[in-house]
């Protein structure tokens, strides 16, 4: 906190090289006073994605504990989320070169970063996830069709089910023919609701995507995200449903491991106007997926101060 009440924030661009594109994100490196109410309407003031706020570390494994907010509700883990605010943290000064990795203590307990450097400036974050949890496959491929304003044909001819997958924080997905058929997809909030009823399941975040990016797009998918139960009506870069897509894509086939290893690019956002390219990297043992990280860049793009009162 500064003088006066005020509480400073940075401005960064995440999953992204170049400023203005990539996913938003507010981080106060100095959130101490604040109570979660308050971070909750501050989050909803800056109206980005996520904000984040860092409170010194509670657990002694980590180096500090973070906390995350989406504009309607607090989160327990989130991508872009934990790779920019270790920017933000590098940024001032908080690590160093002399670091290799940093542990965060997310809602979902520690949570290690692996750092790499560029000479003295963070050039790439990796965040471990946990291993995915593959939930219940969606039968009624009509109406999810339909709750996204497409055809039938553009999820059955991929020939993937439509599934719920978490590292932590659940999304259903559902595979797209095309890159046309990923860009036509508006979803119904309404058809969606009536749909995870009837499935049984919270509503969650539906990620949309194709192994088609396109001729000009060097990116293993091409992919949306819309989570309008969450105050996002869609994102512009989901880490935290990443890591749960490359064991998705490992699941069916979709990608082959070499060598134990598979590295998958997603470019989400290009909709938005906001293009980003979110890492996977996975490791394999025996046939099992053993680690997943979910990585990329960040850029900060300003900063300011809030006075919550």
């Amino acid at each position: 906190m500064l003088r006066n009440g005020k509480y400073h924030y940075l401005h960064l661009d995440v999953f992204t090289d170049r400023p203005l594109t990539g996913n938003q994100l507010a981080v106060f490196l100095d959130a101490q006073g604040l109570d979660a109410d308050v971070m909750q309407r501050i989050a909803l003031e800056m109206a980005f994605s996520e904000t984040t706020f860092v409170f010194p570390a509670e657990h002694p494994t980590t180096d500090y504990r973070v906390r995350i907010f989406t504009p309607r509700t607090e989160i327990p883990m989130a991508g872009h989320p934990t790779v920019g605010t270790t920017f933000a943290l590098a940024h001032a000064g908080r690590i160093t070169r002399a670091s290799a990795s940093i542990m965060l203590g997310l809602g979902i307990g520690p949570t290690p970063v692996g750092l790499e450097w560029g000479g003295d400036q963070l050039d790439f974050a990796w965040m471990t996830q946990a291993v995915p949890k593959f939930g219940p496959r969606l039968d009624d491929v009509h109406g999810m069709a339909a709750a996204l304003g497409l055809l039938d044909a553009d999820i059955r001819g991929t020939k993937l089910p439509v599934q719920m997958v978490s590292s932590g924080l659940p999304f259903l997905y559902v595979p797209l023919v095309s890159r046309e058929a990923v860009n036509a997809a508006e979803l119904d909030r309404r058809a969606l609701l009536g749909i995870c009823q009837a499935a049984g399941i919270d509503e969650i975040g539906v990620f949309v995507f194709t192994l088609q990016p396109g001729e000009e797009d060097d990116a293993t998918v091409f992919s949306r995200m819309f989570a309008p139960g969450f105050g996002v009506p869609e994102d512009p870069a989901t880490g935290a449903a990443s890591g749960p897509l490359g064991a998705y894509l490992i699941e069916y086939g979709a990608v082959h491991p070499d060598a134990g290893a598979a590295h998958i690019v997603s470019r989400q956002g290009v909709k938005m106007g906001r293009p980003s390219e979110i890492h996977i990297s996975i490791g394999m043992s025996g046939g099992q997926i053993r680690q997943i990280r979910v990585g990329g860049k960040a850029v900060l793009v300003g900063e300011g101060t809030v006075r919550p009162g």
